[in-house]
């Protein structure tokens, strides 16, 4: 028999992955899950594990490693949170690892909900399990440690497609990905959706969700424009509801005692007719951002300078690397997407959140892995050297917005 978890009133879950493992049930609260367990015939092949658990912040530590053989791994978490990045192990090595992931649902209190949409109500992000998918070259995991932490930080995300954790492949957003470079002292919850605006993310329900657990030592990062910018109602515009809606967020977040940043939108891969100059297509929205932001002296972090540098940098074709440009071949008809970024394009991002959040010199830099190394957009990691272990989950759908 494979080890059951152990429980304790702290919620402390063990299971040991070197022994058979049920598949996952609503009944068993834990097994493998969505995709075939592994066996010795397909000891490469990914695969995902599931643990029933309540809302809240879970500390995760995974050994990652084994006696017969040599491994390369990648774990991800929920919608494809990047919490440890192609780790390569020994036959007969381990290593440890630790994070913190944030498990959530739609439930606000006893009356009210999120309102999510419906492509969200198959997201691994809004379900009731903490889900972890192992992936890499040759994934070998020997165990898995779950126990709640009620004392972790959060950094919670508001935001659009761009920030999202996009549920399937070949799509990607910058806010799955500086999970990779927060330590185990504290957690990300993101809450964004494609084709949110402002007004909209908080009409559905989502910042009440977050003020629901919000506390002191918290953060709210906040990067909203792609989509406020088409809404046409009477007062619709940088300078009306988008920068009320920015105060909206600014007054609830510090009622409850936490910190807000502000990130202004990522550019859209828009060259001018030179084809080396990215076009701003967000009009007076960064201004009006950057306006709220002085007044309520808000920290900002400038993503839409950023990722011009970043586009420009890379160059006219180059830039489709970044974004979910891909032939026919590969998913049975043509991409062209020059919003949504792909796995390469929202690490890049990532990045530049993180040499954000350290030139604004945020508490938030005590979290970071030892590892992170200062990034520059104007130099960007090669694409052609960038190991992206895709998930077997994927869908050509584009996600709403643009």
């Amino acid at each position: 028999m494979g080890l059951l978890p152990s429980m304790t009133a702290a919620q402390t879950m063990d299971y040991d992955l070197s022994k058979p493992q049920p598949v996952y049930t609503a009944e068993t609260g834990y097994g493998y899950d969505l995709l075939p367990a592994p066996t010795k015939k397909t000891p490469n092949e990914p695969f995902y594990f599931s643990v029933k658990v309540d809302d809240g912040n879970y500390r995760v530590r995974v050994v990652l490693g084994s006696k017969k053989r040599a491994g390369q791994t990648t774990v991800r978490a929920e919608s494809r949170r990047l919490m440890v990045h192609n780790v390569a192990t020994k036959k007969g090595m381990t290593e440890t690892w630790e994070f913190v992931v944030n498990k959530r649902s739609p439930r606000i209190d006893d009356k009210t909900r999120v309102r999510i949409k419906e492509r969200e109500k198959d997201y691994l992000d809004w379900d009731d399990k903490l889900t972890l998918e192992f992936n890499g070259e040759a994934p070998t995991v020997q165990s898995i440690h779950i126990e709640r932490d009620t004392e972790v930080p959060t950094i919670y995300l508001c935001g659009n497609s761009t920030v999202v954790d996009q549920d399937k492949e070949p799509w990607a957003s910058w806010g799955q990905m500086i999970t990779r470079w927060m330590g185990p002292q504290v957690a990300v919850s993101n809450h964004a959706e494609s084709g949110l605006t402002a007004r909209t993310f908080i009409a559905g329900g989502r910042l009440d969700k977050i003020l629901t657990t919000l506390r002191q030592g918290d953060y709210v990062f906040v990067e909203f424009g792609h989509n406020d910018e088409k809404e046409k109602r009477p007062g619709d515009g940088a300078w009306y509801h988008y920068v009320y809606q920015l105060k909206v967020f600014v007054d609830q977040v510090r009622q409850k005692g936490a910190e807000i940043v502000f990130c202004t939108p990522t550019q859209r891969r828009f060259f001018e007719s030179d084809n080396k100059t990215i076009r701003n297509t967000h009009g007076d929205f960064p201004a009006a951002l950057k306006s709220v932001a002085e007044r309520e002296k808000v920290p900002v972090i400038d993503l839409n300078q950023m990722t011009k540098t970043l586009f420009e940098t890379l160059g006219y074709e180059d830039s489709k690397r970044a974004l979910v440009h891909y032939p026919k071949e590969l998913f049975g008809r043509e991409l062209a997407d020059n919003t949504h970024f792909n796995p390469y394009g929202a690490y890049e991002v990532a990045k530049c959140v993180i040499m954000g959040i350290k030139q604004l010199n945020l508490p938030l830099v005590q979290y970071l892995r030892p590892e992170w190394q200062d990034f520059d957009p104007s130099q960007p990691d090669d694409w052609h050297t960038f190991k992206w272990a895709p998930s077997r989950l994927q869908d050509i759908v584009k996600p709403d917005g643009n």
